[in-house]
């Protein structure tokens, strides 16, 4: 947008965007409205538009326009705009707040906050608020919800330190935290007066309570005077009241929670923590009148608070259980919640029931697992209760419906807590309930059964009692038995596996069960899982069965089984494999791979067009042999192979290869079909490692063409597999070294018109590729003529936010350096010396500009560690040159915001020069960065 449009011309754009019938004009508008809002020109015309206050969408746009200038583009304006940008914006919201619509107060109060945190000249802001707004009724909605935003922008910042939108640094972060201490006194005042004088409208109150707890979130609330005081009351009375309006019934939960979380500082806030306490007891009753009047949300408030309480009391009731703060009343809230109709209300719970077993399993004591233990079990029986599907549910149990993900997470928690209460205990007694209660409905026997699927795994395999009497009754289950009970019944078998191989008299009848099952339209992928964990489970017994597990793979596609079961199910039968002779293995390992690989030649031969999840989809068999060749790469699975001696599997990797040749060509275009045949690849190139040297050749000759068509970067990966694998033969070398050569020009070409950001995954395989061959060939890649590009295109990209693909730039460049100064005794170390001192002449102060960008302006805290990897190794290669880069780094980063606060000082700057040139591990240097990347942000 080269100059600044007319408030006509934007109003009538804001006008079609809302109103305007035609998609196509309304997608116009918007493109136009957001360029509008990334130039320049935005302040300017939502300072007028805000003055004019034409109507509702016009002022809201103008709001929303001017708070993400200040928050993302605060930098345009210079510092002598900074004065009258805030008295505009309190002009604004002065005139405005009479009448204004929600939005848009929070727009402003939004903007004013996020102003007032970055302009360090503006003292004690919360204090000038209350002075300005704080004596007219009218002016009161706008007043607290500045006073709300301001600490939550804060509170924000220190949490999410990696913000990109608000970047105040920690001495500003600091600085403000002082002044909003300062001021709170003077909040709690008007919030008082507030909850006093406006006490019938609800809108109000609800605001005091959000207020409040913003307040406390920040940390800067002194307890003791907020204990003594009836502010603390306001929120409890609200929740204690039948009749409270809902906004103002969250609200008051919030807040409490806010406070709840503070106080779990026990030294600093005793008397907050008392108060807290006791009011949150008092809502017992509450609670049980919000569930005799069905009002779910309000169930909902109660037992977040309930939560709360629970674990911020958590150490207190691990010292003194039942005494004090330690009250075991707590666990009784908290188990009435888990009793609610609602599974919604027992979920919130679930996050302290996970910490308090960790507590328990950590301390290892007796004692405390006896005090507990009856709290657990209550918690598993209500949790079995909760599993139950609706009585009139028809087939098999839904796995898409949040119901599902629901009984996922009980599933998840019972495994974690039940040994506190006893594995087999749990399982007996649930089996007791079904065996002794008459005429018990489907829904209860299956939801006893899928409970006791969690536990099975964690039974003793020489339990004899109980065991045989529910895997007979599962297997026994009649035709006319709920579809849903058939179903979990099924499960429960195959999670009892590692039982039945300690039992091999069971075997022979648990595979008819799971046969029959496979045949069924709706057991079929259920039986298949469980297949594949007594193949698993039971290698050494089911090798007898291998001819008939062979049937079932080759009538797959007529059964009525997911491609994730199938493919699960083949993973089972090929550990069976691996107990076999080599001989007998092989004779396997060919009957299972060819009946996939048949199914790959008829469809390149047939020429359909490919339907994703069809039997035309090519990645269904691809991903079937993957799963085969996979498990043969796995030191614990992998047949020993003897030096001189024939992999087993060779033959059948030679044989296999045609088929994936093929398959990529035809489908080359097809960026998920050729990524799961790389993947396919690679797993058959693991499996027999240098025996495939057959394949390299035709192999690298065909991902190169390919590849210079279609830059899939999983060819950049498989080549990296390549590399790993035949880097350290003289042989391979200058053939792999082409093949680098060959992917670098289209992947440069693609990263210079794309952008680095646009093609993470590339870069993630690119650095895998190039560290590969640093880690097998060094002087190879040292004395090629991209060297030199690569580094720079490695420096560029130290600054992506990419977990995976900065990790592989990163890793690539500690082993770059690294090459310079390890195995010094090796004949060729002097060479590898001279070719990184070469580089490094130039690029190692580049490169220590670009990790100290990257560090303070790009990459998020968990990051760090991998650039503390490349900082400490270049200082173990070059310590005093180092030294000079680093304080050459430092000085040509910025002083100042933009907001005229100091990043870092001479002081902080000169202590983390120290603090990183005389690191002597690589844990200080990751600490370092941590603490000095907090400053700029």
């Amino acid at each position: 947008m080269d100059s600044a449009p007319s408030t006509e011309t934007v109003v009538q754009a804001i006008q079609t965007l809302y109103h305007n019938p035609d998609p196509a004009c309304k997608e116009r508008a918007s493109a136009w409205l957001g360029e509008l809002q990334r130039s320049v020109f935005a302040w300017e015309v939502a300072d007028q538009l805000l003055r004019n206050g034409q109507d509702l969408e016009t002022s809201y746009f103008a709001a929303q326009t001017m708070r993400t200038k200040i928050q993302y583009a605060f930098h345009e304006l210079p510092q002598s705009a900074h004065q009258s940008l805030k008295e505009s914006l309190l002009n604004h919201a002065q005139n405005l707040v009479s009448n204004a619509s929600p939005v848009i107060i929070t727009q402003l109060a939004l903007a004013l906050a996020d102003l007032a945190l970055q302009v360090a000249g503006w003292k004690c802001p919360a204090k000038e608020l209350i002075e300005k707004f704080g004596n007219t009724v009218g002016n009161l909605p706008f007043l607290l919800e500045v006073l709300t935003v301001l600490p939550e922008e804060v509170s924000s910042i220190v949490i999410h330190v990696n913000s990109r939108s608000l970047r105040l640094g920690a001495n500003r972060r600091g600085e403000v935290i002082e002044e909003l201490a300062e001021s709170c006194d003077l909040v709690i005042q008007l919030l008082i007066a507030c909850t006093q004088s406006c006490a019938a409208d609800s809108r109000v109150q609800a605001k005091v309570y959000r207020c409040l707890g913003s307040w406390f979130n920040l940390g800067v609330i002194q307890g003791e005077a907020v204990a003594t005081s009836q502010l603390l009351n306001a929120p409890f009375q609200a929740m204690h009241n039948p009749d409270t309006v809902s906004s103002v019934h969250e609200a008051a939960c919030d807040c409490i929670c806010s406070a709840l979380y503070v106080a779990e500082d026990i030294t600093r806030y005793e008397s907050l923590a008392n108060c807290l306490f006791q009011g949150v007891i008092s809502l017992s009753e509450p609670y049980h009148v919000s569930v005799a009047q069905e009002d779910i949300d309000k169930s909902l408030n109660y037992c977040r608070v309930f939560t709360e309480l629970a674990e911020s009391f958590l150490e207190l009731m691990m010292a003194a259980p039942g005494q004090g703060l330690g009250d075991l009343r707590i666990l009784d809230l908290l188990l009435a919640c888990v009793g609610h109709c609602q599974y919604e209300v027992a979920e919130i719970t679930f996050n302290f029931w996970y910490r308090l077993s960790e507590v328990l399993y950590k301390r290892d004591s007796t004692n405390l697992n006896t005090i507990f233990k009856p709290y657990f079990q209550r918690l598993i029986n209500s949790l079995s209760t909760h599993c139950q599907m609706d009585e009139d549910h028809e087939g098999i149990p839904d796995e898409t419906d949040d119901f599902a993900d629901f009984r996922i997470r009980v599933s998840e928690l019972i495994k974690d807590v039940v040994f506190i209460v006893g594995s087999i205990n749990v399982f007996t007694q649930l089996f007791r309930n079904l065996a002794e209660t008459p005429n018990t409905t489907w829904d209860v026997t299956e939801a006893h059964m899928y409970v006791m699927s969690a536990v099975a795994k964690n039974l003793m395999p020489d339990e004899g009692e109980v065991v045989p009497q529910v895997l007979q009754a599962v297997l026994n289950l009649p035709q006319d038995a709920h579809i849903a009970v058939r179903y979990t019944g099924t499960q429960l078998v195959g999670e009892l596996c590692e039982w039945i191989d300690r039992h091999p008299d069971t075997l022979d009848s648990v595979l008819n069960f799971l046969l029959a099952g496979l045949q069924h339209p709706k057991l079929g992928s259920v039986s298949a899982t469980s297949l594949q964990n007594i193949c698993a489970a039971c290698r050494e017994q089911m090798a007898r069965h291998f001819k008939g597990l062979l049937q079932i793979v080759e009538a797959l596609d007529n059964l009525h089984i997911s491609n994730e079961a199938a493919v699960g199910l083949l993973k089972g039968i090929s550990l069976i494999l691996t107990k076999m002779p080599h001989d007998q293995l092989a004779v396997g390992l060919r009957a299972l791979c060819q009946i996939q690989a048949n199914r790959l030649s008829q469809l390149i031969v047939q020429n359909e067009s490919v339907k994703e999840g069809t039997k035309t989809d090519p990645t269904i068999f691809l991903d079937r042999l993957a799963s085969i060749f996979s498990l043969f790469q796995y030191r614990h699975t992998a047949p020993e192979v003897q030096n001189g001696q024939i992999h087993p599997c060779q033959q059948v990797v030679q044989e296999v290869w045609p088929v994936l040749s093929d398959t990529c060509n035809k489908y080359q275009a097809d960026i998920r079909i050729v990524e799961r045949c790389c993947r396919c690849i690679r797993f058959a190139v693991r499996c027999v490692g240098k025996q495939s040297a057959g394949l390299l050749q035709p192999l690298v000759t065909q991902m190169v063409n390919v590849y210079q068509v279609h830059q899939h970067s999983c060819f950049l990966y498989l080549g990296s597999i390549l590399v790993d694998e035949y880097g350290m033969e003289e042989g391979c070398r200058t053939g792999l070294l082409d093949m680098l050569k060959a992917f670098c020009g289209p992947t440069f070409q693609l990263l210079k018109t794309g952008g680095l950001r646009n093609h993470p995954d590339t870069i993630d395989d690119l650095f895998r590729l190039c560290a590969r061959f640093v880690q097998r060939c060094p002087l190879v890649i040292l004395h090629s003529e991209m060297i030199d590009a690569i580094l720079e295109c490695a420096m560029a990209a130290s600054t992506l936010d990419h977990r995976d693909a900065n990790a592989s730039v990163m890793k690539f460049l500690r082993d770059l350096v690294h090459t310079a100064i390890a195995n010094d005794c090796d004949e060729d170390y002097q060479v590898r010396r001279d070719m990184v001192d070469k580089l490094m002449v130039v690029r190692g102060p580049q490169l220590t500009q670009s990790l100290m960008s990257a560090t303070v302006f790009y990459l998020p805290s968990y990051m760090l560690p991998d650039v503390a990897d490349v900082v400490f190794e270049l200082m173990r290669y070059n310590r005093a040159s180092f030294c000079v880069w680093l304080e050459h780094a430092l000085k040509a980063l910025p002083t100042e915001t933009t907001g005229g606060a100091v990043n870092a000082t001479h002081k902080q700057l000169t202590d983390f020069h120290k603090q990183i040139t005389s690191a002597e591990e690589v844990k200080t240097v990751s600490s370092a960065l941590r603490d000095f990347s907090r400053l700029y942000r």
